[in-house]
């Protein structure tokens, strides 16, 4: 198994955490991405224990952020003790959309670079790194607005890059053209702090969020996007991260199965 693969959790997301580490261990998959309302169910210390136990890294943390509710200040600190509790270097921010009642998408993107700064000292102090994730333009309303990898480096641009970094999820960038030269610019500023791969599928599911497909199932230039990672001197792990019903309805070794050969074949 590639050492860079990592096995975010949403791709299997019925799969409770016992089950799967035990089947990564199995699959001899060592990097692991997890979410936290996950992690909470079964238990933050346990959760930490049994990673560790097993001899899985966990690349990433899903998510903070979601900083257009009244506790998101609260709620962001919880979340990066999470991150230091599990070992988990990257703590990945997805912004929230606009303030009800708001149509000042740029007022609300200012207010997601005063927030990502005041959640600055605290993450350094804990060791994580605030990486802040561009959706796709389609959610900027109500759950991102920040849209581009361009938006996401203005917005780390004022703070030391091991506090805050940024995402390449190919899902939600694929369509921009200048998403090339901001990878790029993303490496020269040591700011990616993490590289999800996943394709995009046409039509899409009545449920966009689960319009994510296994690598090679859509239209993505995926191995594009990590050549391009990798140019930008980018060494880390490679998640790949899917949200897809009809995906989570089979057993979660299989859908694991199917994610490394999918990974092999269109990403590696």
């Amino acid at each position: 198994m590639s050492d860079r693969f990592s096995f975010n959790q949403a791709t299997a997301n019925r799969w409770a955490i016992p089950d799967l580490v035990a089947g990564c261990v199995d699959a001899g998959v060592t990097r692991v991405g997890l979410w936290r309302e996950q992690v909470a169910d079964f238990g933050l210390e346990k959760t930490a224990a049994l990673v560790k136990d097993a001899g899985i890294e966990v690349t990433s943390l899903c998510r903070g952020g979601f900083f257009s509710k009244p506790e998101w200040y609260e709620e962001n600190r919880r979340a990066i003790e999470e991150a230091r509790v599990l070992g988990a270097p990257v703590l990945v921010l997805v912004s929230g959309g606009l303030p009800p009642g708001s149509r000042d998408i740029d007022a609300a993107r200012r207010h997601v670079g005063d927030a990502v700064g005041r959640l600055v000292p605290a993450a350094v102090e804990a060791g994580v790194q605030l990486a802040i994730e561009p959706l796709h333009p389609m959610f900027a309303s109500d759950r991102c607005v920040v849209s581009s990898l361009g938006q996401a480096l203005d917005l780390a641009a004022p703070y030391p890059a091991e506090a805050v970094g940024v995402v390449v999820d190919t899902y939600h960038l694929w369509w921009d053209d200048a998403v090339w030269a901001q990878i790029a610019r993303a490496g020269r500023e040591g700011r990616i702090a993490c590289f999800q791969a996943a394709d995009w599928i046409t039509p899409l599911p009545e449920g966009v969020l689960l319009g994510r497909a296994l690598p090679g199932e859509g239209c993505v230039e995926l191995r594009r996007f990590r050549a391009a990672v990798d140019a930008a001197g980018y060494t880390g792990p490679v998640e790949v991260e899917v949200f897809h019903a009809d995906l989570w309805a089979r057993p979660g070794a299989e859908i694991l199965a199917a994610t490394i050969a999918a990974y092999r074949e269109h990403v590696a």
